[in-house]
């Protein structure tokens, strides 16, 4: 949709328009609730990449399994912007529940491309990550230099044919 003709909307209209996009996905079967689109379509893109099964969307703790070798995935994805070009992943909860192996993150650009995703195991993920006591959750920053942990894997090229 040309940006002149979103110009035209109202906040609401702009809200519609939100809702039905997100109605679309989730009848394609690309999202899964009706709550951000982004996550869905991330798990959605990594578990079709690479063959794995999504676990039900009540399911704590991870996203994915890959049911060749039962290894369970916690998936984020995080969009930046030259408004906002944060690295930071929404909030992985329970991490000490050990309920994923590995943390798959995926940073697209302001077009929704993918620029970096990395495989990251859970063990990094608590050792570089922060606490945040407000969500009682753990918060992590995917950057670069994450890729110089040991274990952390670049997946990017895996995801240069995108949906």
């Amino acid at each position: 949709m040309p940006r002149d003709l979103l110009q035209t909307l109202t906040p609401k209209q702009l809200l519609q328009l939100t809702g039905e996009v997100i109605d679309e996905l989730i009848s394609r079967g690309i999202a899964r609730t009706g709550n951000n689109p982004l996550a869905d379509y991330t798990e959605w893109l990594v578990a079709t990449r690479f063959g794995w099964t999504l676990a039900e969307p009540s399911v704590q703790g991870y996203d994915a399994t890959d049911p060749a070798t039962n290894t369970r995935y916690e998936i984020k994805g995080r969009r930046m912007s030259p408004r906002n070009p944060s690295r930071q992943l929404s909030a992985i909860r329970a991490i000490d529940g050990q309920h994923f192996n590995f943390l798959i993150a995926i940073i697209y650009d302001g077009q929704f491309e993918v620029q970096r995703a990395m495989k990251i195991p859970r063990e990094v993920v608590q050792r570089v990550g922060r606490h945040s006591q407000h969500t009682n959750s753990v918060i992590l920053h995917a950057r670069e230099s994450l890729l110089q942990e040991s274990g952390v894997e670049d997946i990017t090229r895996q995801f240069h044919k995108q949906a």
